[in-house]
């Protein structure tokens, strides 16, 4: 993949056309352009779709949460060990649809670590971004909850909050800073890439894309 310069990042979320066939479908549908198009994408499946999403892509496929509880008498945990033996290479962490105190956060990054799984935190502001960013997680992604899944990107909407978490993550560790909330077309991303992002994170759109595949390749042509 020599070409890429930035990440696509699909957070298939629990929808219906994300879960069971569906979620080995989108998956597949990520792994082909990510070959034709030479780009970095990256599919984030439920826990009860790991393991078969895994074994049907080469791309990197992660969890969309892990607990911090380690391996134990945990009932309804998903531990990062878990995670990393259903064939994950990673995980999300603090979406805002499943929010975590900072300590949380900070505490699974290093669950992450331990487990060798790779984190890609979220935080809504840049305040949080800054604070997330001296836990160490292999990315951040920034995501105004209030433009998730509201088909206005973040990158037009609130340009600023890109630039300013890009400046503030970078002034803490060298962690790729990616955009999300909102991501919906190839021209979001283009301008995510120009306010200093290294990629995006989207969902709905991708999921409940009338054709996936034109959507991911159009929005590939501009990573």
């Amino acid at each position: 993949m020599a070409r890429a310069t930035g990440y696509i990042v699909l957070n298939l979320k629990a929808y219906a056309e994300s879960t069971g066939k569906g979620a080995v479908r989108l998956a597949k549908i990520a792994d082909e352009v990510s070959r034709e198009m030479e780009v970095r994408v990256i599919v984030c499946a439920q826990a009860t779709d790991l393991s078969r999403v895994a074994k049907a892509v080469k791309i990197p496929v992660f969890a969309q949460h892990v607990d911090e509880k380690k391996q134990g008498a945990f009932t309804g945990s998903i531990t990062a060990e878990a995670a990393k033996d259903a064939g994950a290479d990673g995980t999300l962490i603090n979406h805002s649809e499943r929010k975590l105190k900072l300590e949380q956060v900070g505490a699974i990054i290093a669950r992450c670590k331990e487990a060798g799984l790779l984190a890609m935190a979220c935080a809504a502001t840049v305040a949080e971004a800054e604070e997330i960013a001296r836990f160490g997680p292999e990315f951040i992604a920034i995501e105004p909850p209030e433009l998730i899944g509201s088909g206005i990107s973040v990158s037009t909407a609130n340009p600023d909050i890109v630039k300013n978490s890009v400046k503030a993550v970078h002034a803490v560790a060298d962690i790729p800073v990616l955009c999300g909330a909102g991501i919906s077309n190839g021209g979001d991303i283009k301008k995510a890439m120009e306010l200093g992002a290294a990629g995006v994170l989207l969902a709905s759109a991708y999921v409940r894309a009338k054709d996936p595949k034109a959507l991911l390749t159009e929005m590939a042509r501009n990573v």
